[in-house]
């Protein structure tokens, strides 16, 4: 018998166990990928971080590689290190801000001197609030300490606000890992003009200066202050006052004042009439963070008007874009909400489900507006366990359920689409590879389904090895006209008989269609599994609030 030497190797059929190009390496889970170069690989670690690690690769492994990859391109053009780093942390693009402070802090560490000035004077860019800035300051502890140009830029970020910018500030974010702002101010010594409101500030802070007289007129720089010592005041005296009274006078501190929640004693918070005075001035992110609180307590009840604020706020496009509020995060409150308990603590609550509802239509309103491509689009959604066990950047949404999100968002937007998932093998295009079946067969996913429901339907979905070039065989078996398609995995992928990019190629020409393949990794590794060079492929961070924005230009090419 004559041997049939093509059926062990041809350039169109590659086992992803195999390498099918010079430019792939096996990636944590055993295949074969692309690897992204460093400024993409940067990009991720800014939008997604390396918190909880993934389902093949722990934390601090995760951390180290990418932080090796930041510094390569700090040491490659610094200065476009700090703009990228900038860029993403002012447009709220990332889920947290955490990343892109620790890659400032690298940069303004370990860079050359150019780069050290361009990441101090962006400071006031990323370093936003107090918080920031001592997460900040944590960083450049670790990183090597405070030099002079590290002081210089500490004193220029408490400087450069007005005083009653300051003393906001100063108030509402009081402590974090470890550092209060009067620890900031021992270090980097800013040097106020002598009476100044700032002069005042720093004193207070250093104990220096005492609250005392009557209670200033609300426009006064050190306003806050004043009301924040008499509703200390006040809540020290709850003993002697009947609560109700009390909570009454700090109620009132806090209508006149502008008081934020972080400035009402504890003992005070658990009366709702404090609540009921914080609403109305409350920001848009802690709204969200204490929406179970407000239920438990009663303030935000059937019909009330606490509800009915809530419900306006959350549907208000321009307050979420100017609040910077992430879309995972408003999947965040949403779980959490409907659960009716948080995921620490004794707090409960029956959740409200005009809030529910309110929750659910903020998460569309969170993306940037998308117009329709027109194209036929499928989606592929990696329901295997190593999505179930990836956390979002510590959030509690597993992988699966921020691909369940992002699919929904494009489900809602576009007209002609289908949504596949990679399955047992059971359906149709079944394929087998070291001993697990792997095919596609159809989710049923509604756009008008809520997160939970279609998390559930994934979680019930009987998923085998994933296969990511099953999508392109899949339609090209069924003979199924496609103009993108779109694969939301974790990218660590090893299963199939040949690799994405090849089943692509072969699509394209059988079908004649100039077909486009988006991969919406869910993971910040260095591999991907588009072909960088191919421009009809492209990789997308998952959890990029302009995504789909950038999703549908790249169909309409």
């Amino acid at each position: 018998m004559s041997m049939n030497y093509s059926e062990h190797f041809t350039p169109k059929k590659t086992p992803q166990s195999e390498s099918a190009d010079p430019r792939q390496e096996k990636n944590n889970a055993g295949g074969f990928s692309f690897v992204i170069d460093d400024w993409k690989r940067l990009e991720r670690f800014l939008i997604l971080g390396t918190e909880g690690g993934t389902y093949y690769v722990d934390e601090r492994k995760l951390t180290k590689e990418n932080a090796e990859a930041v510094l390569r391109c700090i040491k490659s053009d610094g200065k476009r290190t700090v703009a990228k780093i900038v860029e993403i942390s002012d447009a709220g693009r990332a889920p947290k801000n955490d990343p892109a402070l620790f890659a400032l802090a690298l940069a303004a560490k370990l860079g050359d001197t150019e780069t050290r000035q361009a990441a101090y004077e962006a400071l006031p860019k990323v370093a936003r609030i107090g918080t920031h800035l001592f997460h900040f300051a944590e960083s450049v502890k670790n990183l090597g300490g405070w030099g002079r140009a590290t002081k210089r830029a500490f004193s220029k970020w408490y400087l450069g606000k007005s005083a009653k910018d300051l003393a906001f500030q100063v108030m509402k974010y009081q402590q974090r890992d470890g550092w209060a702002h009067f620890d900031l101010m021992a270090k980097a010594h800013p040097k106020p003009e002598k009476d100044s409101g700032h002069e005042k500030i720093f004193a207070y802070l250093a104990d220096k200066w005492k609250v005392e007289g009557e209670l200033p007129g609300k426009d006064d720089p050190l306003a806050l202050i004043y009301a924040f010592e008499e509703a200390k005041r006040l809540a020290s005296e709850i003993g002697n006052l009947p609560a109700s009274l009390a909570a009454q006078k700090i109620a009132k501190l806090i209508s006149d004042y502008h008081m934020p929640w972080e400035c009402v004693p504890t003992q005070a918070l658990s009366r709702v009439e404090i609540w009921e005075a914080l609403l109305p001035h409350m920001g848009m992110t802690a709204m969200i963070r204490n929406l179970g609180r407000m239920t438990a307590n009663g303030l935000i009840g059937m019909m009330s008007d606490a509800q009915k604020h809530v419900v306006a706020q959350l549907g208000n496009v321009e307050a979420l874009k100017k609040a910077r509020v992430h879309p995972l995060s408003i999947l965040v409150a949403m779980k959490t909400y409907s659960q009716g308990h948080g995921e620490k603590g004794k707090l409960a609550w029956a959740p409200n489900e005009r809030i529910v509802d309110a929750l659910d239509t903020a998460f569309y309103l969170a993306f940037k507006g998308v117009v329709p491509t027109g194209k036929n689009t499928l989606l592929a959604i990696d329901c295997s366990g190593s999505m179930s066990s990836n956390m979002v950047t510590g959030m509690p949404l597993s992988a699966r359920e921020g691909a369940a999100a992002m699919s929904l968002v494009t489900a809602n937007v576009e007209d002609n689409y289908a949504i596949v998932g990679f399955s047992n093998g059971l359906g149709k295009s079944m394929h087998s590879n070291a001993g697990y079946n792997s095919g596609i067969e159809p989710l049923k996913i509604s756009p008008k389904m809520r997160m939970p429901e279609v998390t559930h339907t994934m979680e019930e979905f009987h998923w085998g090895g994933t296969d990511c070039a099953l999508p392109m065989i899949y339609a090209l078996e069924n003979k199924v006209k496609v103009d993108v398609f779109q694969i939301y995995t974790d990218s660590e992928t090893w299963s199939g008989a040949i690799h994405p990019f090849q089943a692509l190629r072969e699509y394209r020409q059988k079908m004649g269609i100039a077909a486009k393949l988006i991969v919406i990794g869910m993971t910040a590794t260095e591999f991907t599994i588009a072909d960088p060079s191919d421009a009809g492929m492209m990789d997308v961070v998952g959890f990029d609030s302009a995504a789909p924005a950038v999703m549908a230009d790249f169909a309409r090419d």
